[in-house]
């Protein structure tokens, strides 16, 4: 089942839960520092959910069929981790990259979920080359969503950037639809043809969440089932945000005032963020 929503209190509950769920971010940036652990991280998150916003964190015991529990708040993926990686005792260094992946859901009951990638001190240049690649190719998919867009065509402008710029795109994972429940269709694949696959309308709320490998795109997952790594030990950076098709083009769901300036790659493009005067 597709998340479309029609009804206004539906939108604006899923503005709330975008605009909460970036407001984590804003809240634990200050803390993604050298000498810092994930735990503490999924610390900091977790009790500003409950205690400051009173949202509940998603991905705290979550168990899709043939997954264990997964054990904490949020997602903390260092380096050549794409995705799930969870929070424990590895400190966080200088020259580390790190991607936090946020979902909360609100006392309604309705889910918003967003990433950032965090620059631990100073990067190597392939880190920072990744990262900001990696950032593109979600705002290129972000600016093709509109009433009437296919799929494919996110997924082509995606992969076209990616691999131009020399990097992979993992396939084995996807951004999702997502509203009162956490994951659902449509599947929003980061690679495609242009003019295929379901046709995008008004109303549609899902993710887009390009992961990009510096290498190859091949994966291996951790005994813990949840950790997915790169299989050649490349970096791996991702981007998230929520999206709602509106008659006219896209809002972006998850944005705060501590988001990331839009790239130049879509300066310009019609959309529309969930800010004020961005």
């Amino acid at each position: 089942m597709n998340s479309v929503f029609t009804a206004e209190k539906d939108i604006q509950g899923m503005r709330e839960a975008g605009r909460l769920a970036s407001e984590v971010l804003d809240h634990v940036a200050p803390h993604v520092n050298a000498g810092v652990s994930t735990a503490e991280l999924d610390r900091i998150c977790h009790e500003y959910m409950r205690d400051v916003q009173k949202t509940i964190p998603a991905p705290l015991n979550y168990q899709p069929p043939g997954y264990p529990p997964f054990p904490a708040s949020i997602c903390t993926s260092v380096n050549d981790v794409i995705c799930h990686g969870i929070p424990g005792e590895k400190i966080l260094k200088a020259g580390d990259v790190v991607n936090l992946d946020i979902t909360v859901i609100t006392p309604d009951g309705y889910y918003g979920d967003t990433s950032r990638m965090f620059m631990v001190g100073e990067v190597s240049v392939l880190a920072k080359r990744l990262t900001q690649i990696t950032f593109e190719c979600m705002w290129l998919g972000i600016a093709q969503v509109k009433p009437g867009a296919s799929l494919g065509d996110i997924g082509h402008v995606i992969q076209t950037h990616a691999e131009k710029a020399g990097y992979s795109v993992v396939r084995e994972y996807c951004g999702h639809g997502i509203g009162k429940v956490f994951h659902q269709d449509p599947q929003i694949l980061h690679y495609g043809r242009p003019g295929t696959g379901e046709k995008l309308k008004e109303g549609m709320t899902f993710t887009i969440e390009p992961m990009i490998n510096a290498g190859k795109r091949d994966i291996r997952t951790m005994p813990d089932q949840w950790t997915v790594k790169t299989k050649d030990r490349s970096l791996s950076a991702q981007w998230e945000h929520t999206l709602l098709v509106t008659a006219t083009g896209v809002e972006v769901l998850t944005w705060s005032e501590g988001s990331n300036p839009i790239p130049d790659c879509v300066k310009g493009l019609s959309f529309r963020p969930n800010l004020a005067n961005a």
